[in-house]
């Protein structure tokens, strides 16, 4: 048996989830919204699709591996990978994913760490958790794991509180409206962490529950086609594959917890700890997504990737018009890379500018409208630089990037690692906390993204 039909398989999965993003774009340039929004669970089959072609390849490749099957070879520079995130899970029942707190387990330690010989007790399930988990990885916390069974856990599972609110009518601020955006935390700690990126929004791929280095396949070079005459046969085009690798990086996030916010049990506390976690993480992967220099334990992001498009401003930078946002989409077109989770990412103040610049001078039509421009979704965040330099400009530019976002990978490691501190803000009763989560970011192909790094406001 050889792994090449099951590799071509998956490429045929991959290029039909790609047609079918084409697609929507197209629909969605085209102003039809309602036939893009359509399709989409059409393209949650593709997907679905891609993952079922991509577990039997990794099924059929681990086989010829161990001897199984073989008869099996593996194409070189090929690997699939894909993370099975019940392997990592150390098998907590609904009950105890219901009774764990991160609150109670930094009171416990913080505790101990002062001096009191029993305060571990007081988190038995969390302490046995971590310990768990640091076997089943293979490797010891620097504080205290999260285990995984936690981080990809619904917080609806933990206590009634939250599924109360749910309950509750949304569009009557006294009844259930000023909860509007607490919803997003019915999700785990993983969702709610991707969510808060804005990189995540515009269509960054992201895979969790990571365990070592790992190789992510990318197809170089494709099939060849000719023009034969009558009698002639094409000559033999083969498809080769490389490959981008990932490592872990660690990102801390820091976060103080009052005394008195320490000693809450409530639902809300817990949520608001574990949401404050991870958007602060979600800030610094954001920012790396974009400006990561890869260097000093960085990851490399667009913006010093080898191979994106350019769009100069000028010597010194230049005010942005819709010739550039034209310019940027074509930097990425002529490599045939527009395709995809197309979308354009810079900050609010580019954003101010594009909101009161017309198309074409003098007449209706601005270049940012209804959070899009040119026909594709436009976001904002000022996670994106508005102080890079250019000529002698001063630290006065922005950037603005375009791309097909779905190449870029954010990488998740298992494993969130809680550093405890009782001591440094002792007189106040304060806890510092920092969370330390392994991460990686990998471009996919460089030629996917183009980026204008001299855009000024005035």
């Amino acid at each position: 048996m050889d792994l090449k039909a099951y590799l071509d398989a998956v490429s045929a999965a991959d290029k039909a989830v790609h047609d079918k993003r084409a697609e929507i774009d197209e629909l969605f340039k085209a102003g039809k919204k309602a036939e893009a929004m359509a399709l989409k669970p059409a393209l949650d089959q593709c997907k679905a699709d891609l993952d079922a072609a991509n577990q039997l390849y990794v099924s059929m490749r681990d086989s010829a591996a161990n001897g199984s099957n073989p008869s099996s070879k593996a194409p070189a520079g090929a690997n699939v990978i894909e993370v099975d995130e019940d392997d990592l899970t150390i098998g907590m029942s609904t009950k105890d994913i219901q009774n764990y707190s991160i609150l109670r387990l930094v009171n416990a330690v913080s505790e101990s760490q002062k001096g009191n010989p029993r305060a571990l007790d007081r988190a038995g399930l969390e302490i046995e958790a971590s310990a768990a988990m640091a076997k089943k990885l293979g490797r010891n916390p620097q504080g205290v794991f999260v285990p995984w069974d936690i981080q990809i856990a619904p917080m609806a599972m933990r206590g009634g509180a939250l599924r109360a609110r749910n309950d509750q009518s949304m569009g009557d601020p006294e009844y259930g409206g000023y909860l509007k955006q607490t919803q997003l935390l019915t999700g785990s700690f993983i969702d709610v962490l991707r969510n808060k990126m804005v990189t995540r929004q515009a269509g960054v791929t992201v895979m969790t529950g990571l365990v070592g280095d790992i190789d992510i396949p990318k197809k170089t070079t494709g099939s060849t086609y000719y023009w034969i005459g009558e009698g002639s046969s094409p000559s033999k085009s083969d498809m080769k594959f490389g490959q981008v690798e990932a490592r872990p990086r660690t990102i801390g996030a820091y976060l103080q917890l009052t005394r008195r916010f320490l000693k809450q049990s409530s639902m809300d506390a817990e949520m608001m700890a574990r949401e404050d976690l991870a958007a602060c993480i979600a800030l610094g992967i954001d920012e790396a997504n974009l400006h990561g220099k890869g260097v000093k334990n960085q990851p490399l992001g667009v913006q010093y990737m080898t191979g994106i498009g350019s769009v100069i401003g000028g010597t010194d930078g230049a005010v942005p018009d819709w010739a550039d946002i034209i310019d940027l989409e074509t930097e990425v077109s002529t490599d045939n890379a527009d395709t995809g989770s197309l979308a354009y990412i810079t900050n609010t103040k580019m954003r101010g500018v594009f909101k009161k610049a017309s198309k074409v001078s003098g007449q209706n039509g601005f270049v940012w409208e209804d959070g899009e421009m040119n026909g594709y979704p436009a976001y904002a965040t000022n996670q994106v630089k508005s102080n890079l330099v250019k000529g002698s400009s001063g630290a006065v530019c922005s950037a603005i990037f375009f791309g097909n976002w779905a190449d870029l990978v954010d990488c998740f490691w298992a494993g969130l690692d809680l550093l405890i501190d009782p001591y440094t803000n002792s007189t106040s009763g304060d806890v510092l906390i920092t969370a330390l989560q392994d991460v990686d970011v990998v471009g996919r192909r460089a030629v996917s993204f183009s980026a204008m790094l001299d855009a000024k406001s005035s």
